[in-house]
């Protein structure tokens, strides 16, 4: 009998350009990202467990990048695998409105064509035009998303600024405020004066640059010398903190001094502080409450007063005397300086290596400032909805110490700990006018009294928490919505739930949460997956998922962080394009250990296209060798051996992705499909073909049976565990194949290695 020969496509390479567009063509009209229509068509039992992921949402400011699309890959090769086991399976995508940095890059456009700013367009045509533009950039990143075959759950799709995140975020903030965990006070801040507004520790970036360290005195009768790289806050010290042991300053520990510096009239007390070091410059620092995280905390564990000398512009405050005052803060270290060598007060001035913050959006120099501002109590002990009592800090780190919540790879918990023993409060106040709207609304500070109830006006509320506009019970006075807009943080830290329907109880709420996995660069383990494990837990009782997965960076082959400055970023889709996604997947998982950067060059991308050929090159030999007779063939005891190889291989691939070894099961399965099956194994079959005298009943014919159901065998069981990591070419494949148990391989069961075939 003559064998059946392979479809004509497998006469020429594999081309990644016209099969990815059919392919995802083929997985939009089955619909099968949605575990609904899966549950529909017969492909998941009704009762199967759901397996979730909600996928971090990309900024809406520009396009997606190597980092991004390491990410996808590896969440769709969780999902993909997860579905082929039978599971409820659910990747729920959505977008961030990434508030300072959309806002940022229409402001800058606005200059750069108009000349305008957005005080000229008013609030709400600016807020028009940034619409626009997140929506363009929105289903650019969609497209993109679609082109790394992410096969997300779009009928679910999500943004943090639309109306059911919106109502999920004010109604957190209502929750936490009620519960008085969210407040208005005065902390210091990151202050950006070029954006005017604060921003998050995540968004500051560090310039590494020589800066000086000045050493002096405040007077010439002042007992110690301090030193500093920013003289000109020193107008604002109101103390001199040394450590409590160092033994050079124990006899003026309380000593209060009162001086004249550099037109400033300053009152000093000298305090012991365990926060100061006594190797840094002279031991004794100047401490300036308004102007340094550190020097605040100092402040209020002594009582002390608080002076601010610079502004919102980075110009110096009239408290900061006559001197300086009205000058740019850089103008005024000139003077002051000049002002210690003309008084004789100067000891040294040393080179010294600085790390200047600087804002990543707007490139202004980050000026710490007191500010009134909302906050998020970290350290408030308060009632959790499980009837517990703690502070949230303390819920962070309990659902991680339980065992609730498994970070991999599993030596970030430290770090994760560190940090959260360090946490300050947050402040989730921006001033922006894109994104929430702070859900504040403020009592006119005039009552107008109602005829015959004026009485009534000292029952006025001053402040409330409400999605819409309050009227006054008491008096005719209108109230007036807080002006800032929250941290875009808060909104993305409602993530797992908010995706869900959350304040609602819906049924994807109780059947996907917690999510099973969230998987994000370790980069900002601290900024996001922590905020999300607070808001969850404070308004859920809950944790948002059962795993943290941390993927590394993905750097140049030097292993240099890609930049525009280097010249070496890589562009995924222009990856995509030249190589196509499976070889840009693939080269960002084999390797690629969790928690570890990976080394990423062209030829590394090049060279995984040429095993989507090879893979082709396969199934071309195994079908032109194929007769569906042979799929009741009796098998020898070496395919039989052959056959039990591969079930070897699909054991450890499937060992390896339940233990989050992405890396390892896509070398087990690569190494095997090129170098076992297509140099060995097929080398080795084709003298079989040959000898086969067309007998089902001789030898040769028997052999050769057994050796096309063996060899279909293993490309059978190959493809399915290769889908999760080249999804395009094996469906491709797949719909080639003339015995198959299912429409699309992405819902094709993953092999059970315990029957005669895999």
């Amino acid at each position: 009998m003559e064998p059946s020969k392979a479809p004509e496509i497998f006469l020429k390479p594999y081309d990644p350009a016209m099969q990815e567009p059919r392919v995802l063509a083929l997985w939009e009209k089955g619909g099968y990202g949605n575990p609904d229509v899966c549950v529909e068509k017969g492909v998941t039992k009704t009762d199967a467990p759901s397996y979730s992921i909600v996928l971090p949402p990309p900024n809406v400011t520009g396009t997606l990048h190597m980092g991004h699309a390491a990410m996808l890959a590896i969440q769709d090769i969780l999902i993909r695998y997860h579905r082929m086991k039978g599971l409820r399976t659910l990747w729920l995508p959505g977008t961030d409105h990434a508030a300072i940095a959309t806002q940022s890059v229409v402001e800058k456009e606005l200059q750069k064509k108009e000349k305008k700013t957005r005080h000229d367009l008013g609030r709400e045509e600016f807020l028009k035009r940034v619409e626009d533009f997140a929506q363009m950039s929105h289903d650019t990143i969609v497209g993109q998303i679609k082109a790394m075959g992410a096969s997300v759950d779009w009928s679910r799709e999500a943004y943090t600024l639309d109306e059911t995140r919106s109502r999920a975020v004010q109604e957190a903030f209502k929750r936490m405020y009620d519960a008085g965990l969210i407040y208005r006070g005065n902390r210091i801040v990151n202050w950006d004066p070029k954006g005017q507004t604060t921003v998050s520790d995540d968004e500051v970036t560090y310039e590494e640059t020589t800066g000086v360290l000045y050493t002096f005195r405040y007077s010439k009768d002042f007992p110690v010398a301090i030193a500093t790289t920013r003289p000109e806050t020193k107008v604002g010290d109101t103390a001199v903190a040394v450590h409590p042991n160092d033994k050079r300053y124990k006899e003026f520990i309380g000593q209060k001094f009162d001086v004249e510096f550099a037109g400033a009239k300053l009152a000093l007390k000298i305090i012991a502080d365990t926060a100061v070091d006594p190797e840094f410059g002279t031991g004794a620092v100047g401490v300036t409450p308004a102007h340094s995280f550190t020097d605040w905390e100092i402040a209020q564990r002594h009582e002390l007063p608080l002076v601010q000398v610079i502004d919102e512009h980075a110009r110096m405050t009239e408290a900061a005397g006559e001197l300086v005052a009205g000058k740019k803060a850089s103008e005024a270290r000139e003077r002051i300086v000049s002002w210690l060598k003309e008084n004789d007060l100067l000891d040294k001035e040393e080179q010294t290596p600085m790390n200047i913050a600087k804002a990543d959006r707007s490139g202004g120099t980050i000026e710490p400032l007191p500010k009134l501002q909302w906050w998020v109590a970290v350290d408030k002990e308060v009632q959790f909805p499980n009837g517990k009592t703690m502070t949230l800090k303390e819920w962070m780190k309990d659902v991680v110490s339980s065992g609730q919540i498994k970070i991999v790879p599993e030596r970030f918990e430290k770090i994760y700990y560190n940090w959260i023993d360090n946490l300050r409060p947050w402040c989730i106040s921006r001033q922006i006018w894109y994104g929430h709207r702070i859900p504040v609304w403020y009592h006119e500070p005039k009552c107008i009294p109602i005829p015959g109830r004026e009485s009534d006006i000292e029952k006025c509320i001053p402040i409330i928490v409400s999605a819409e506009r309050p009227e006054c019970k008491f008096c005719a006075a209108q109230y007036h919505q807080d002006l800032d807009t929250l941290d875009t943080w808060f909104s993305s830290g409602l993530w797992t739930f908010s995706t869900l329907g959350w304040p609602e109880k819906t049924r994807d709420l109780e059947m996907y949460h917690p999510t099973d996995v969230l998987e994000t660069g370790y980069d900002i383990l601290f900024f996001w997956v922590a905020r999300m494990i607070l808001m969850t837990g404070f308004l859920l009782a809950d944790i948002p998922f059962r795993n943290v997965y941390l993927h590394g960076l993905v750097r140049d082959e030097k292993g240099r962080k890609m930049s525009k400055s280097l010249g070496n970023i890589i562009d995924p889709l222009v990856m995509i394009q030249k190589y196509g996604a499976d070889a840009a997947r693939l080269s960002l998982i084999i390797g690629a250990s969790p928690g570890n950067d990976v080394k990423l060059s062209e030829p590394r991308v090049a060279g995984y296209k040429n095993f989507a050929n090879k893979i082709w090159n396969i199934t071309r030999f195994v079908l032109e060798n194929f007769d569906v007779n042979a799929l009741s063939a009796k098998l020898n005891k070496n395919d039989e051996v052959l056959l039990e190889e591969a079930k070897n291989i699909a054991r450890e691939v499937t060992k390896n992705i339940e233990e989050f070894r992405l890396d390892l099961a896509a070398n087990s399965i690569y190494h095997f499909v090129w170098d076992r099956f297509a140099a060995e194994i097929i080398e080795e079959s084709k003298p079989i073909f040959k000898a086969d005298d067309g007998s089902p009943s001789s030898p040769s014919g028997q052999a050769a049976a057994s050796r096309r159901y063996t060899l279909y065998s293993i490309l059978y069981a190959s493809l399915k565990l290769l889908h999760p990591f080249m999804p395009f070419v094996t469906e491709a494949i797949w719909r080639e194949l003339p015995q198959k148990e299912a429409e699309l391989l992405m819902v094709a069961r993953w092999p059970q290695y315990n029957s005669r075939n895999v």
